[in-house]
């Protein structure tokens, strides 16, 4: 292994703190603490543990924790009536819809329900549409922290060639247009791209998003590049265990690439604390007040 490992947890950890001091910082001139509410609908493993770990961040940044939980039976209109009254709630500053809903909801509907200024996980249209054309808004927090630890090692990020490999509504789209946000040359590829190795492999920044374990190699990489690896998969690892892998070959492409974000522990621990983050920004937008620098 010879790429620098960029260390999430490390980044994500300096993040919480700079929030945890903005909170403090807002309770001072709103006279308040910022507000996040988490609606999980129905009994899903993964979605509940999804929740309680946004629970303890959301507290742990000095953020009232406001958790919802509906049965999975509850119907679209029950879902929209929560959406509404937490939209009109001035202690709610964010709003989460865990995600999956259950079949009989439309998650278009209920994310298009949710005020656009209080859309922390950045899905709704207004915000898509408010990225694309460079206004202010929020942004999906799985891309954004992406950016962070990308400008974090290379700085200006103006002028380089990147390949976003992946076209999610939640991760690829957005990617792609953060990094032509900061001058970088573009280029969005998925599992049915010609030639994807080739394509990769002129590319100094790679952002694997596609969900497939192993599925960027370690010679499709330009030496030197910058990979993030945005899959989390979970892979037999013999004697009834399992593991969890990401989206690029993680040994092979560590001979080759410049520096490399783990699985776990690269891009998923940036995921909450930009969360919270957001939240602390809509928090000083829906009291009119400006956002620190830093966030």
């Amino acid at each position: 292994m010879t790429a620098e490992i960029i260390d999430g947890k490390a980044h994500a950890a300096a993040l919480r703190e700079r929030v945890a001091a903005g909170v403090a910082a807002f309770r001072e001139q709103a006279g308040r603490v910022p507000g996040l509410a988490v609606v999980l609908v129905g009994e899903d493993a993964a979605s509940q543990v999804y929740v309680r770990s946004k629970g303890v961040a959301t507290e742990g940044a000095g953020m009232t924790s406001f958790s919802h939980r509906l049965p999975a039976d509850a119907s679209e209109e029950v879902l929209l009536a929560l959406v509404a009254r937490l939209n009109a709630d001035p202690a709610v500053d964010g709003i989460l819809i865990q995600l999956p809903l259950p079949p009989q909801i439309n998650e278009a509907r209920v994310i298009a329900a949710i005020s656009p200024d209080k859309d922390v996980d950045g899905f709704s249209a207004i915000n898509v549409g408010r990225l694309a054309i460079g206004e202010p808004g929020f942004v999906p927090c799985t891309p954004l922290g992406c950016v962070m630890l990308l400008e974090d090692r290379l700085g200006d990020l103006s002028g380089l060639d990147a390949v976003v490999i992946g076209r999610s509504n939640i991760v690829g789209k957005p990617m792609a247009m953060l990094l032509l946000q900061r001058n970088c040359t573009v280029t969005v590829a998925h599992s049915r791209t010609r030639n994807l190795s080739a394509i990769v492999r002129g590319a100094d920044i790679v952002v694997a998003a596609v969900g497939r374990a192993g599925f960027v190699r370690g010679d499709w990489l330009k030496s030197g590049a910058t990979v993030i690896d945005v899959g989390i998969n979970r892979v037999a690892a013999g004697e009834g265990r399992t593991r969890l892998v990401g989206d690029v070959a993680f040994e092979e492409a560590g001979q080759v690439a410049g520096a490399i974000t783990p699985v776990p522990g690269g891009v998923g621990p940036m995921t909450i604390a930009v969360l919270m983050r957001n939240a602390l920004v809509a928090a000083h937008r829906n009291a009119s007040l400006p956002v620190p620098a830093g966030l």
